[in-house]
């Protein structure tokens, strides 16, 4: 125990260095300062780790500002990226240019596998949301092009500009860019529309405190069809200091029945949470006296696979990897 005590005080203290550093940037656009302390940031926090990000004590209430200025980062280097991508006759060839397009081959390789293990009767959605999808859709691309080649694709994004850059890169393909829609919304002003969707995929930065989670999972909550599927992307041990961590009873409360829960242990940062909309759940988000846990609580699963030669020696290959952030 004391071991693993000075493990994790000696990740933190490191993680409070580099938010300190970030901090101090005057840009988070791509370049060789930003990349470099992206690089030490994710390296620090992908390999398995004792640390419970929300049980840690006051330096665990930076924790939000580092995931909000990850977040900032992450949209300029993928804006970056997707300006580049743009400027070839067609783009979806040169996906393999961004240096974290394998995570989101493995990451909807999982969620797939996922869905069609733990929602009753498989799926086979007809409409799919991606809310938060930002200026690089990979994960409706990798969805759409491998796993539902008949479904139609709605994403949604705040940023107007990103989804004009997300659109371009589908203009040479003709099947793709007949079932992809981008459109501008925030999700608490979607409704009725949402009744729509088979399955909703939930980006993991939107909504970056718990409360604001919480929130956005409440409004799906309140508008999606009985029996359609949440997917939730989240994060645990250190990946929260990346990414917000996600309370499965934050979405039980929100009138989802949670399926399963499975954190990777590979190169795959995100952890996935599946859930389906229950029954009986009013606009006010409010179910008829059920309460989370009426059908038991959701199993903590291990990936379906693990994905061919992603094992140990992987992990050390990342760490010393040069990625550009």
């Amino acid at each position: 125990m004391e071991s693993q005590n000075k493990e994790v005080d000696a990740l933190v203290q490191k993680i409070t260095g580099l938010h300190a550093a970030i901090s101090k940037l005057p840009s988070l656009s791509p370049c060789p300062d930003v990349n470099a302390l992206f690089t030490d940031l994710v390296t620090a926090c992908v390999p398995p780790s004792p640390v419970d990000v929300t049980k840690l004590g006051p330096e665990a209430q930076k924790m939000p500002s580092l995931i909000r200025l990850c977040s900032e980062a992450e949209g300029k280097l993928e804006a970056h990226y997707s300006d580049m991508l743009a400027a070839f006759d067609n783009p979806l060839d040169h996906l393999g240019m961004f240096p974290y397009y394998s995570n989101y081959i493995n990451l909807s390789k999982l969620e797939y596998e996922l869905l069609a293990r733990y929602v009753p009767g498989g799926i086979a959605p007809a409409r799919v949301a991606f809310i938060g999808s930002g200026p690089l859709p990979f994960s409706s691309f990798v969805l759409a092009a491998r796993h539902l080649p008949d479904t139609m694709f709605d994403n949604y994004d705040l940023c107007g500009a990103a989804n004009d850059r997300a659109s371009k890169l589908f203009r040479a393909d003709k099947d793709l860019s007949a079932r992809m829609s981008f459109h501008t919304a925030d999700v608490a002003d979607l409704a009725g529309e949402l009744a729509a969707y088979d399955v909703v995929f939930l980006a993991a930065l939107v909504g970056m405190a718990a409360e604001e989670k919480a929130k956005v999972i409440a409004h799906l909550g309140a508008h999606m069809a009985d029996g359609a599927a949440l997917v939730v992307r989240s994060a645990h041990g250190a990946r929260g200091f990346l990414y917000p961590i996600v309370d499965p009873e934050d979405i039980g409360r929100g009138g989802f029945e949670v399926l399963a829960v499975c954190h990777p242990d590979d190169d795959v940062v995100n952890s996935v949470i599946i859930a389906r909309k229950s029954d009986g759940v009013h606009a006010d988000g409010l179910q008829n006296g059920r309460g989370q846990y009426a059908r038991g609580t959701a199993p903590v699963v291990s990936p379906p696979c693990r994905f061919g030669e992603m094992v140990g020696d992987k992990r050390d290959e990342f760490a010393n990897a040069e990625v550009a952030f």
